[in-house]
């Protein structure tokens, strides 16, 4: 009998195994453009543009933007995520919440239960696209802004700024 590698087991299961109606994309992230798009390569080695749903992460140009794509490359890359995601945007990105194992997990079949978007907000590193929150589950929507409510009463990354500029309004001014 052959065995096969724990990765590629975990991601045939995350495709046969949908989680709520979204289908799931499990691979590799190959590469992060900013704090809410990342590249992840899956089994059959094709690469998924995948945007982070449910936050808006500042431009590249724009202050705690290289902060916000530096924490996600920590959080991510060149690490084994599942994306769970039911929709592609205008660009064809795949909308989608990323999950990641614990940062001491060892072994690629570690649950994937550290939500990265969610993780941005906590850090004052993204904002809650409260633009898109009916596009949610209504746990995740009260758990994001509730989560940004508690960056900005703790000041903490981009609250820290006296008026912090979303990235929506940075690029219609621009």
């Amino acid at each position: 009998m052959t065995t096969i590698p724990c990765f590629i087991a975990c991601s045939l299961i995350s495709v046969v195994f949908p989680v709520c109606h979204a289908a799931t994309l499990g691979g590799k992230v190959v590469s992060v453009a900013d704090g809410d798009t990342v590249t992840v390569l899956d089994v059959v080695n094709v690469q998924h543009k995948i945007r982070v749903s449910g936050i808006d992460a500042p431009e590249k140009k724009q202050a705690f933007g290289e902060r916000s794509r530096q924490s996600m490359v920590r959080m991510v890359s060149g690490k084994h995520v599942r994306v769970e995601w039911d929709k592609r945007d205008k660009y064809g990105r795949l909308i989608g919440k990323i999950l990641v194992a614990q940062e001491n997990c060892q072994t690629d079949c570690c649950p994937k239960d550290i939500d990265a978007g969610l993780a941005q907000i906590a850090l004052g590193l993204a904002w809650h696209y409260k633009k898109y929150k009916r596009e949610q589950a209504p746990v995740d929507r009260n758990t994001y802004a509730q989560t940004e409510a508690g960056a900005q009463a703790k000041k903490v990354g981009l609250w820290s700024e006296v008026n912090p500029v979303s990235p929506w309004n940075f690029r219609r001014n621009k």
